[in-house]
């Protein structure tokens, strides 16, 4: 080993420039969703839902057991995406559509994401930014789809990401 410096790496997104489309994005390692996180997120989001927390009246409902709230399971597939495409280049998310539950999510489920790129342009209003269109599908272990979103949001350009990171750190932040 020598005394020079070592080159760091760290983890980051995409850039907009490195969407490609024609590219299944598959995110793991998958998750498997446990009792815990679906009485926690139901809870800390105020939804009283009993098909979310009420086992023995869930028993007497059409799926015969405690479904996983909808809404963690569209946060897990979004956040199963952010080291591979986001982290540190998303300048924000812009918006959610199309977003669909066509099949159920039991604790014990273990849920695995991919994305593709819908469409990607350059901002026309915010120069060194694009915008950026994924479909987001989320399937169970078994391969079936649980829950598909359409997700728009700003991307910094390779250029002005850096520039932007190189300001951050060189004010002390972590960028």
């Amino acid at each position: 080993m020598t005394d020079a410096p070592m080159r760091e790496v760290v983890q980051r997104g995409l850039w907009f420039e490195e969407f490609e489309g024609g590219v299944r994005y598959l995110h793991r390692p998958g998750r498997t969703v446990t009792e815990a996180d679906n009485v926690l997120f139901t809870t800390l989001t105020m939804n009283p839902q009993p098909l979310h927390l009420d086992a023995a009246w869930s028993a007497r409902q059409p799926f015969g057991r405690v479904l996983v709230n909808s809404l963690f399971t569209l946060s897990t597939l979004v956040g199963q995406s952010v080291g591979q495409l986001t982290q540190g280049t998303l300048v924000a998310n812009l918006g959610f559509g199309a977003v669909a539950f066509p099949n159920p999510v039991f604790v014990g489920d273990t849920l695995y994401g991919e994305s593709v790129v819908e469409s990607k342009r350059l901002s026309s209003s915010r120069p060194g930014e694009g915008i950026v269109v994924l479909a987001h599908t989320a399937r169970n272990q078994d391969g079936v789809v649980v829950a598909t979103a359409s997700r728009t949001m700003l991307v910094w350009t390779r250029e002005a990401g850096e520039r932007h990171s190189n300001a951050v750190a060189a004010e002390g932040g972590d960028g």
